[in-house]
């Protein structure tokens, strides 16, 4: 009887053998990196088109091109190509066909994700993160959350989250007669642009501390469907909070890379969970622009299939610089010069600009701290920075995707940057901070802005590349690009006036449904 009661129970049982697993992980990890999901395409397509702030609707249009670029190349999305987030349900009556455990066959899948020839993507993850943060070369470990399931298939969402939109989370312990909705609304300004709005806001409530802010990161995973929920209308108490906030954040003007305009959000998605009475845990985490994540299933007939968009699904969208924009050189850039610039303006830029980001100012800082000279290969006298830490290029490439990343991460360093290099500015992502602003205002250099969200298409703009100190440093090191016609905004002025305060107390007074809040 036993043995009868075996064999029955062996065909129900699904073997899952490890290649197929990591094959898998490593499939889905290409394929998101430079597929956009359709429903993104299309969501993201209907708020350009009734987008009608300049500025935002410019960003939405990059934003788009970029997408379509990247799915006819095969290559990255965005220059950060995240930290590897995996949620699996493990069916109980699942049987490894393996020599490896569950979490050595996820980090072999991103080893192989990242390290992939054809599409390599840029390794950001650090070990000894309060100590040395040593690249880890290939991206890993990812971070893996698993359950054990009735069922014999093992389902599978994983995501690659950028580090702008995840420094970007918030988590409050809120009283259980406290408003959710005054928090989010007070919460979001507060985020800035730096996780590249337009996107998806997950939201996780209750449970405890840990399990809310799981719940808002599987949120973010699921599909957009706002739009069918307008128009059906709500049938719980969950779908009433989104609709209230989806309305809400919008009429906070703040617009596509916080340059002010009708859409902020593309979507809220919210889960919850059981609380303790004297609890009401409440997370927030933004998805941005780039939204890489999918789910597969398997069930034992081999690796996952993923289906790419036809290029079809993307819409065409037309992107110049428009009449006004101004064509700047900037071999020949002076101080002068850059006093004419304003906020919003958009401009051209041609010649050479310098990168650096977070390890390498440090470094700088540390050398002008020390009474120490730069390095003969370095000269910031009127140039520009550029904030990025660009893919590895492939095949003919110059550079791998290049978009800018968070400037407030660069605040701390401004000032001493602007006094001791004779910098005339720097280009980034998002706003400055209070002390990124004076530096700027003190010294009458400029903050420029390059679209978030679309770095591929700003990889095309720079036409050499090489590095010129600090190669130990990785995709953080100092890299001379040379560029023709880089498109960027000028979101800081000589005199200290930013765009991102500006713009969007602009757009939520004319969208008029939230009383804008005036600073004495």
């Amino acid at each position: 009887m036993n043995g009868i009661n075996k064999t029955i129970k062996n065909l129900y049982m699904t073997i899952i053998r490890q290649d197929d697993f990591i094959q898998s992980i490593a499939g889905s990890l290409q394929f998101i990196s430079y597929y956009h999901p359709k429903d993104f395409i299309d969501a993201l397509y209907q708020a350009y088109l009734k987008e009608q702030s300049p500025a935002a609707k410019d960003a939405m249009a990059q934003i788009l091109i970029n997408s379509r670029l990247c799915a006819e190349g095969r290559r990255p999305i965005c220059q950060d190509t995240g930290i590897v987030t995996v949620f699996l349900k493990i069916g109980m009556d699942v049987q490894w066909q393996s020599t490896m455990g569950v979490t050595d066959m996820v980090n072999e899948g991103v080893r192989r994700a990242y390290l992939h020839p054809d599409n390599v993507l840029r390794a950001s993850i650090l070990a000894d993160p309060a100590g040395k943060r040593i690249n880890t070369k290939d991206n890993t470990p990812a971070v893996i959350h698993m359950e054990v399931v009735p069922g014999n298939t093992i389902d599978v969402e994983i995501a690659a989250k950028g580090g702008g939109s995840e420094a970007k989370a918030k988590f409050i312990m809120l009283n259980p007669s406290d408003s959710i909705v005054d928090w989010v609304l007070k919460t979001v300004p507060t985020m800035g642009a730096g996780w590249c709005p337009p996107g998806i806001l997950g939201i996780g409530i209750g449970g405890t501390a840990e399990k809310a802010m799981l719940l808002a990161k599987q949120a973010c995973m699921g599909s957009i469907d706002i739009q069918e929920l307008i128009a059906r209308g709500p049938t719980n108490a969950l779908e009433e909070l989104r609709l209230e906030l989806y309305e809400k954040v919008n009429a906070l003007g703040i617009g596509a890379q916080g340059l002010g305009g009708l859409t902020t959000v593309l979507d809220i998605k919210i889960l919850d969970y059981p609380t303790h009475a004297a609890n009401l845990p409440v997370a927030l985490i933004p998805n941005c622009a780039a939204t890489r994540h999918v789910h597969f299933v398997l069930d034992g007939s081999g690796p996952a299939e993923f289906n790419p968009p036809k290029l079809e699904d993307w819409p065409q969208v037309n992107w110049d610089a428009g009449a006004t924009a101004r064509r700047v050189n900037l071999d020949t850039l002076t101080r002068q010069d850059i006093a004419s610039w304003k906020p919003g303006e958009t401009l051209l830029l041609n010649g050479t600009l310098l990168t650096g980001r977070d390890a390498a100012h440090k470094r700088l800082v540390d050398l002008f701290n020390r009474g120490e000279a730069l390095p003969d290969s370095v000269d910031f006298t009127n140039k520009f920075i550029y904030y990025v830490g660009p893919v590895d290029p492939v095949r003919d490439e110059v550079v791998g995707p290049a978009g800018p990343t968070t400037a407030t991460r660069m605040d701390k360093f401004t000032e001493t940057m602007l006094d001791k290099t004779g910098l005339l500015g720097m280009i980034g992502k998002a706003e400055r901070g209070p002390i990124g602003v004076a530096a700027i205002k003190k010294h009458q250099a400029v903050y420029l802005i390059a679209v978030g969200g679309a770095a591929y298409l700003v990889s095309k703009a720079i036409r050499k590349a090489r590095i010129v100190a600090f190669e130990d440093l990785g995709m953080e090191a100092i890299h001379e690009f040379v560029v023709e016609d880089m498109p960027v905004t000028v979101a800081v002025d000589t005199q200290g006036v930013s765009i991102h305060d500006t713009a969007p107390k602009l757009w939520q007074s004319k969208i008029g449904k939230i009383p804008v809040v005036v600073q004495a």
